[in-house]
């Protein structure tokens, strides 16, 4: 199908869009079938149908769609997809002498042709080549391939293409009497260092290269004995570390266990406290019905009536003093438990006989000696009766006292 062949780039680039990053991605070039094209997810060359189908529209513009298979080839998270002109470059036609010549015919030539000019122009731009303002004496034909393997590419001074220095290759172990190229990297087997030549030179002399009479013409790239000082040090540091953190993990064990005994004590100073705190109350105006944590009292918890001004004790049901003032109390030295003096006891009374008692003899023992006493005692209503020479007996106060005196006799028991 003919179509109008546009003037644009024959390449254009896409972030991944859409569900997955199936697309679809847009292309504005004309196309005159699907395999006009190639698709690259980052560096890889995507295959048609397996990998993405291709919408073609009436003015051979299209868009492109990843299908599953394209999604789940690797890399599975691409940075970019790439769509590019690739039509096959070759002409399927021959116009004949005398023979049908047909507009359509000829379009799709003509169209194929300028699609083959796009994409070689597309290709061009993206090549390494002189500028147009060079002057027409610049060659940028490349050295021959035996004679530009394993060199850099360099410019001489018409800025014509030329063999640059060796690339350099790892050579091995130094040996004297080698022709060692630039770049070249060689193994001192005396330190185990590694030198880059920067300069081409055939050895001589013996190793170590820092000491040899080349030993301008090597840069050193592995300083391996350094390395392995330090590694002997770093090894030694990490003993020492060990056995540091190996104390250390001693000292946390120990503070650990410190700061386990620590919270046995705390705890255990908690429950003293709080033992103290449910028997000794503090001070308070009124008897309390509970103790500080709002628990039921103890038997024997005491508190301070700052009212009262007396300490209280709890004896199971009810608050009482728990002392009482001695004001007015007798001391010891003013009291009656003196009883081995009778005059300190009187005198604890503060009583003086004859002023504030009488004197009376008290002493049984001797009335009885004075007197002879009745063996029985009398009747009903008879008085004690003495004749005057010290004998008593029993008489009736009516018959009279004929012999003796009547007598009254009150005896006083203390």
């Amino acid at each position: 199908m003919p179509v109008p062949i546009s003037n644009v780039t024959r390449r254009v680039v896409f972030s991944p869009t859409g569900a997955g990053g199936a697309g679809p991605y847009a292309f504005t070039f004309e196309i005159l079938a699907a395999g006009d094209i190639a698709v690259y997810k980052d560096d890889v060359l995507l295959t048609l149908t397996t990998h993405y189908t291709v919408t073609i529209n009436a003015n051979g513009t299209g868009s492109v769609t990843i299908t599953a298979g394209g999604l789940a080839l690797s890399p599975v998270s691409p940075t970019q997809y790439a769509i590019v002109g690739n039509r096959t470059i070759a002409r399927s036609t021959d116009f004949t002498t005398g023979g049908d010549f047909f507009a359509n015919t000829l379009n799709d030539e003509l169209d194929q042709q300028t699609i083959f000019a796009q994409q070689n122009a597309e290709g061009l731009a993206r090549a390494l080549q002189a500028p147009q303002t060079d002057p027409t004496t610049v060659d940028m034909t490349l050295p021959r391939a035996s004679v530009r393997a394993n060199k850099t590419l360099a410019f001489d001074a018409n800025g014509d293409p030329t063999t640059g220095e060796v690339i350099g290759d790892n050579r091995g172990n130094w040996s004297a009497g080698v022709a060692y190229n630039k770049r070249d990297i060689v193994k001192d087997t005396s330190t185990g260092n590694i030198f880059y030549a920067n300069t081409a030179h055939t050895s001589t002399g013996v190793q170590p290269l820092t000491t040899n009479a080349d030993s301008a013409k090597w840069d050193l790239l592995v300083d391996n004995a350094s390395a392995g000082s330090s590694a002997t040090a770093a090894a030694s540091s990490a003993s020492a570390a060990s056995t540091s953190a190996s104390n250390a993990s001693t000292s946390a064990t120990n503070a650990a266990n410190s700061a386990t005994a620590a919270a046995a004590s705390a705890s255990a100073a908690a429950a003293s406290f709080d033992s103290f705190d449910d028997r000794y109350l503090g001070s308070k105006t009124a008897d309390p019905a509970l103790d500080n944590d709002g628990n039921a009292l103890l038997t024997g918890a005491l508190y301070f009536n700052s009212v009262a001004g007396v300490v209280k004790v709890y004896n199971g049901s009810a608050w009482s003093a728990a002392y009482v003032s001695g004001a007015g109390f007798l001391a010891s030295s003013n009291n009656l438990s003196e009883l081995t003096s009778t005059s300190t006891a009187r005198t604890n009374l503060g009583l003086a006989i004859g002023t504030d008692v009488q004197a009376h003899d008290s002493n049984l023992t001797s009335f009885v000696n004075a007197f002879t006493l009745p063996t029985s005692d009398g009747t009903n209503g008879q008085v004690l009766q003495t004749n005057g020479s010290g004998t008593i007996s029993f008489a009736t106060p009516s018959t009279g006292v004929t012999t003796g005196k009547a007598i009254a006799m009150a005896i006083v028991f203390g």
